[in-house]
């Protein structure tokens, strides 16, 4: 079958308005596609002003300034820490203290050093157990000089025994005191 021109321009035609309608699917999909890109485009922006670049930037600053100062703190409770526990040097300052407030030893004696774990820190911790006999007012005073002169030093307990007036008899002090020292890891 020959087509006359006639048919070959209506078919001719068709074509032409076949892929007219294609492309104007193709441009409408894109369009669509386009504008959806464009409002994620929009929200995207919007995120980004909420994030305001400066203020994180101040507080990664004020994070650090904070995180400094946690160190240096550390360093600091570090270095009361670390001095070596001698158990002579603290006899001598626990005679001396006895000393100055009119006290007398009777007694110290210490089971030795033991390492504890205090809040994580590995510690080494000597135990010393101190007797001492004294007017009532001198080992109040006694206790507090010790409590002053030893900075890592913790009361495990203090017992006073007050004699009756009439005993003639001094008052008297148990005490146990825990000294700790920083091991280090």
């Amino acid at each position: 079958m020959k087509l006359s021109k006639t048919s070959w321009l209506f078919l001719a035609i068709g074509i032409f308005i076949i892929a007219l309608v294609g492309l104007g699917a193709v441009r409408s999909n894109q369009v669509a596609r386009q504008n959806q890109l464009d409002q994620e485009l929009t929200q995207a922006q919007l995120r980004l002003k909420g994030f305001q670049i400066e203020q994180l930037s101040q507080r990664k600053r004020e994070l650090e300034r904070q995180l400094n100062q946690t160190l240096a703190k550390f360093e600091a409770d570090r270095a009361v820490l670390s001095p070596p526990i001698d158990s002579i040097a603290i006899s001598r300052t626990l005679f001396d203290i006895a000393t100055t407030h009119h006290a007398e030893i009777v007694e110290i004696n210490s089971p030795g050093l033991a390492s504890v774990n205090l809040e994580g820190v590995r510690s080494s911790a000597l135990a010393v157990n101190v007797r001492v006999k004294g007017d009532l007012p001198a080992l109040v005073d006694f206790v507090a000089d010790v409590n002053n002169s030893f900075k890592t030093g913790v009361f495990k307990s203090i017992e006073i025994n007050v004699p009756e007036a009439t005993s003639g008899e001094k008052a008297s002090a148990n005490i146990q005191l825990y000294l700790y020292a920083y091991q280090g890891n």
